[in-house]
């Protein structure tokens, strides 16, 4: 009985721990985050909005696209386009800094002005809910898998459904990823 009292601690214990999704999310808009000044944003906000989702850093060689990213943002906002900057620090150490510094660099060194979040992490035991909802089977079937690297995204429509997947190499100012934006930015 003991044995079975134990198992049962030890599975609720593993269940309760994991950043598994609750069966009430159902897209990308159901998530709350905090922005890269601490403040608490409902995703829901961004509603009828084309959305790329990225997972940045600061000391990457894909970096530069914050650059192609800033452009697309400019470039698309007016229609209903928003680009949300993950920062992690899951692949190589490329992103140690607090928030304040990845802001700084990113304002001063790319001119960001899109919507930058809080440091996440986007794979492994400590992956956060949003990103684990993006990578799972269960959640995201089309588009599921470990994030491989930094600058990997996500696009989803204005329903809040993830619609494609890019890697770190498709650059988000080049012609696949701008096609697919202006794909999904023609639909109401």
């Amino acid at each position: 009985m003991l044995k079975i009292l134990s198992f049962f601690l030890v599975f609720a214990f593993i269940v309760s721990a994991s950043p598994i999704v609750s069966s009430k999310t159902k897209s990308v808009l159901d998530f709350k985050m905090k922005d890269i000044d601490g403040k608490e944003v409902k995703l829901k906000k961004y509603k009828g909005d084309v959305l790329l989702i990225v997972n940045t850093a600061s000391k990457c060689g894909y970096t530069p696209q914050y650059e192609g990213l800033q452009a697309i943002y400019t470039k698309y906002q007016a229609q209903g386009f928003e680009v949300l900057g993950f920062p992690a620090n899951n692949f190589g150490g490329q992103e140690p800094g607090t928030e304040t510094e990845i802001k700084e660099f990113c304002e001063s060194k790319y001119k960001v002005t899109f919507p930058m979040f809080a440091k996440i992490s986007v794979k492994g035991e400590d992956q956060h809910p949003l990103y684990n909802f993006l990578t799972a089977k269960e959640t995201n079937p089309k588009f599921a898998g470990d994030i491989s690297w930094n600058f990997n995204k996500f696009l989803v429509n204005r329903k809040g459904e993830v619609v494609a997947r890019f890697s770190s190499k498709d650059k988000p100012d080049g012609e696949t990823v701008t096609q697919a934006i202006e794909k999904y930015l023609k639909e109401k």
